[in-house]
């Protein structure tokens, strides 16, 4: 049988993280070693602060990294982003391709800011061309990189992805059902999509183990058209009596 060398490598460093998690290490390794993770957790965020401070209000939008360009979601998530700003919003994304590149291209298209928070993977992550280049910040971190999202975004779209994907939407949804941060608008584009996962959050996760509060299910929006999505983020300004345009 023909060995795949790139399975065997990504194996064998799988193997190695897994031993070196084992290892007994002396006080100077642990120091040495946590001291430069220390300091460049810190340089993230020194980054991030620095170049997100004056971003004025955006809307994050997530997705998957593998959607095709000749997708309908790739298609609707350029178009939401286009309307965003059109509505007064930058956007910001992972700052990958997929469902990110189409939020960032609806954002340059019509002039307006495009964030990129990319992240460093050994595999099918890399920028995309349509972040301003002076708002791209590309992390090793993932747990820094969630912080920029919460931080500086007003409201989040979430399109149909993957793993990562939901780990965006519930870091977003635990922080607001938790009160950490305010109660931005969570909006879930695509209801064939989504509707499945939230039919058995309520009716397992709230209904039989009781372990949400039913007003939780109140933080999430699932639609399926472009107006929708942007109707949801402008109706949360306009009851607070807000312009994105400050």
């Amino acid at each position: 049988m023909k060995t795949n060398n790139h399975n065997t490598a990504t194996l064998d460093e799988q193997e190695s993280k897994i031993l070196k998690a084992f290892k007994t290490k002396n006080w100077n390794e642990i120091k040495s070693e946590d001291s430069w993770v220390i300091f460049k957790v810190m340089a993230e965020f020194v980054e991030g602060f620095e170049k997100l401070a004056k971003i004025g209000p955006c809307v994050s939008v997530f997705g998957s990294a593998r959607t095709p360009q000749t997708h309908k979601y790739y298609k609707q998530a350029e178009e939401i982003a286009s309307m965003l700003v059109k509505h007064g919003y930058g956007v910001i994304t992972g700052g990958g391709p997929g469902i990110m590149e189409a939020g960032n291209k609806g954002a340059r298209e019509q002039n307006g800011k495009s964030v990129g928070l990319n992240i460093v993977l050994p595999f099918e992550q890399g920028s995309n061309v349509y972040i301003d280049p002076d708002k791209l910040i590309t992390f090793d971190y993932f747990f820094v990189r969630k912080v920029m999202f919460v931080k500086y975004s007003q409201g989040f779209i979430v399109m149909p992805g993957g793993l990562g994907t939901l780990d965006e939407l519930f870091e977003a949804y635990t922080l607001i059902q938790t009160k950490k941060i305010g109660r931005f608008p969570i909006v879930l584009v695509g209801r064939d999509y989504w509707q499945g996962l939230f039919d058995w959050i309520k009716g397992v996760v709230l209904e039989k183990e009781r372990n949400l509060s039913p007003g939780d299910l109140d933080l999430i929006n699932i639609v399926d058209s472009s107006e929708e999505a942007v109707k949801v983020i402008d109706e949360f300004y306009s009851k607070y009596l807000l312009s994105p345009n400050f």
